[in-house]
C-alpha cells in the first residue's frame, strides 16, 4: 500500500484526535481553519487511508484495578516457528499482557502485564511458563509512571 502524503492540516488534525478522538468535526475545523465538510473529508480520508487506524476509549488502569505495571523480558532457546506459534498464542490468551515485542539483543521478547498486585501477576507468570518452553523470565515492577502517552510525534511526516 502507497504511502499516503500529509500536508500541514493533516498533521494538526491528527495532533488534535490523538489527544481526544471525540472532538467534533465543528470544533476541528475551527482549530486547523477548515470549514467542517471539508474538514470531515480530511478525516475520512485519513481512516480510508489507515492512517488513523482505530478509535479508542482509554481507560484509568487505577479505576479497574489494574495499576502495577510489569516489564517481563523473555529469553529462549528455541527459535523455530512450532515454538513460536504456540508462544504468541500463550501470550494472546493473557488479557493481563497489553503489550508483546520481538526484540533485538539480549531479550528475545518484551512483554507489558498490568496488574492489581504482585500475587496477581504470579499466576500471569504461571500461565506464561505453562504453555511454553523459556530459558530466562525476568520482572521488573514500574515504581512510578513518569510518561506515558498513545500520541504518535507527527514531526517525522514527509
Amino acid at each position: 500500500m502507497k504511502t499516503m502524503k500529509l500536508d500541514s492540516i493533516d498533521c494538526k488534525l491528527l495532533e488534535i484526535l490523538q489527544r481526544d478522538g471525540e472532538t467534533q468535526v465543528a470544533e476541528l475545523a475551527a482549530q486547523v481553519g477548515l470549514s467542517p465538510t471539508p474538514c470531515w473529508r480530511r478525516v475520512q480520508r485519513l481512516k480510508e487511508a489507515g492512517v488513523i487506524a482505530r478509535n479508542v476509549m482509554l481507560v484509568d488502569r487505577d479505576k479497574v484495578n489494574v495499576g502495577a505495571t510489569v516489564f517481563v523480558s523473555v529469553r529462549t532457546s528455541t527459535h523455530s516457528q512450532e515454538w513460536f506459534h504456540r508462544f504468541r498464542a500463550a501470550v494472546e490468551a493473557i488479557p493481563e499482557v497489553v503489550e508483546f515485542y520481538r526484540m533485538s539483543g539480549d531479550v528475545d521478547y518484551l512483554l507489558r502485564v498490568v496488574v492489581p498486585d504482585i500475587a496477581a501477576y504470579d499466576k500471569v507468570y504461571q500461565r506464561l511458563i505453562a504453555g511454553t518452553q523459556l530459558f530466562d523470565v525476568s520482572s521488573s515492577f514500574a515504581m512510578e509512571e513518569l510518561k506515558f502517552t498513545t500520541a504518535l510525534p507527527l514531526s517525522y511526516v514527509d
